[in-house]
């Protein structure tokens, strides 16, 4: 398999738009309807833009709910363009078939690691921490190495600018997650990540670049 991968741009919305609206949940994954967009969003925003659609519809699955779909990729798209959402997406064919959502720690919201890992263990101001929150992979190119491969560009583009470390966040399970988006733990094992704490079902993961 040809296998490119590219730093998320605003030239790129159209393909990242396309993967998650055709390719990203084609085996009616329940991580859907998602583009991955909370993880930019502030706890008001997210009040505003979702979570009120969702109690105006109570007892509906997000999913279902009519234009949530839409308010989703409205937000995604704006993210986008203003460049608060950053990541990449791996091409094959010229095709959009995988993503992952990356970006420096310090820009993420409270609502992208939740109150366990970042207020429990939160890097200090001495290292400089690129987190990588999400995996999503096409259904028929998973087991493929795709997420290997876009962890492996995340760590050598982190060490380029200048980042101290890269961190993940799987959860643990005692058996194979199905939908596991933030990737599983033999995948930052074998790319030289360790885990160097356990929240709940979260471990951290971290890779040392200098």
């Amino acid at each position: 398999m040809n296998l490119t991968i590219k730093p998320l741009s605003p030239d790129l919305a159209a393909d990242f738009l396309d993967f998650f609206d055709n390719r990203a949940f084609t085996d009616n994954s329940p991580m859907q309807p998602c583009y991955c967009c909370r993880p930019q969003m502030t706890a008001e925003q997210e009040e505003v833009e979702l979570l009120s659609m969702i109690r105006a519809n109570k007892g509906t699955m997000p999913r279902d709910i009519p234009g949530f779909k839409l308010a989703l990729r409205g937000i995604a798209e704006k993210q986008i363009q203003s460049g608060s959402m950053r990541g990449y997406l791996a091409f094959t064919g010229g095709v959009s078939i995988g993503w992952c959502n990356a970006n420096d720690k310090a820009n993420y919201t409270d609502l992208a690691f939740g109150e366990c890992v970042r207020g429990t263990f939160d890097t200090t101001i001495r290292e400089r921490a690129k987190s990588v929150l999400c995996f999503e992979i096409a259904p028929e190119y998973r087991g493929k190495g795709i997420a290997t491969a876009l962890l492996s560009r995340i760590c050598e583009d982190a060490t380029i600018e200048g980042f101290d470390v890269v961190e993940g966040y799987p959860h643990l399970h005692d058996h194979r997650e199905a939908y596991d988006f933030t990737g599983p733990v033999r995948l930052f094992e074998k790319a030289g990540f360790v885990k160097v704490v356990e929240l709940g079902q979260v471990a951290v993961m971290r890779k040392r670049l200098r």
